[in-house]
């Protein structure tokens, strides 16, 4: 296996690692833009607040996508190791 398709391999695997927590990132970031918002309009500094929603929501988006995720997820490994001829010499 030369260093070309060794990179070509780590490059599909950080391309799938960025689509499959690309939901849960969003998500993430979006319940915290809008929990910051909503405690920067009431003056509530509690530090629970923000965690608790950020946690459920992750949770909930994790649970939603997990059929896709575990779909990708083969559908991947699959293609990796059909195609693992190819790197072997």
């Amino acid at each position: 296996m030369g260093p070309d398709q060794t990179v070509e391999i780590i490059r599909k695997l950080l391309v799938e690692a960025m689509i499959l927590s690309a939901p849960l990132l969003v998500s993430a970031a979006l319940i915290s833009l809008l929990v910051s918002l909503a405690q920067t309009l009431t003056s509530v500094q509690e530090q629970t607040l923000t965690a608790v929603p950020r946690l459920v929501a992750v949770f909930v988006v994790a649970m939603v996508t997990l059929p896709w995720t575990i779909h990708r997820l083969v559908t991947y490994t699959l293609h990796l190791f059909t195609n693992f001829h190819r790197y072997l010499g």
